[in-house]
């Protein structure tokens, strides 16, 4: 049962990586005038922009004067959760 555990686990923080980087990427294109019908550039709008809302919401001082802090928020909170089950394991 332990291995299985270790390999979920190792699996949450490939994917948790994976979507940290996606985070990064959709946060530099943001300063950049792309073609929003770029079937990249619809990808990761479609992946980052719900949880950029939700956040956003929750949490309306993350937009200081113009400037999103969004992904910041997220990125914080997704090495946070990962640290935080990685550590639990041991």
């Amino acid at each position: 049962m332990s291995a299985l555990i270790y390999a979920v686990v190792g699996l949450l923080h490939s994917v948790i990586t994976l979507y940290v980087w996606i985070v990064i990427i959709a946060s530099i294109l943001s300063f950049v005038q792309l073609d929003p019908r770029n079937p990249i550039v619809e990808i990761l709008h479609r992946l980052t922009q719900p949880v950029f809302i939700f956040v956003r919401q929750k949490m309306p001082f993350v937009v200081v004067s113009g400037m999103d802090l969004s992904p910041l928020v997220i990125i914080l909170g997704l090495n946070f959760f990962d640290t935080f089950m990685m550590h639990s394991l041991t």
